[in-house]
């Protein structure tokens, strides 16, 4: 999450789906201002997870910038543009997730 935070992510959520799906232990949800700033923001998690030895099963959506999902198995980044953002939104469809943000945010 510091990553995300340093490149001035914005409304940064962290969702458990412990127990409510095998996709993923955890969904990462932060917005970009900007095309440019959302391919920034995948790039600085995949540098991130890549000090810590991880790298991504899958990247989706970078080119276009206003969904970028980076699938690391137990967790998922998602990286949007505001429209889409409210478009899809996630924090509505995982509603039984419990906010974990706090967990992470140290």
């Amino acid at each position: 999450m510091g990553a995300l935070l340093d490149k001035k992510a914005e409304k940064l959520v962290v969702l458990s789906l412990a127990g409510l799906t095998s996709v993923a232990d955890y969904f990462v949800l932060s917005t970009a201002t900007n095309e440019r700033q959302a391919q920034a923001l995948a790039d600085a998690v995949e540098a991130a997870m890549k000090a810590e030895g991880r790298r991504p099963l899958s990247i989706e959506g970078y080119q276009r910038a206003a969904w970028i999902l980076l699938d690391y198995g137990d967790v998922v980044f998602h990286v949007f543009d505001e429209e889409s953002r409210r478009f899809y939104g996630l924090e509505r469809l995982w509603g039984d997730a419990a906010d974990a943000t706090a967990e992470f945010a140290g």
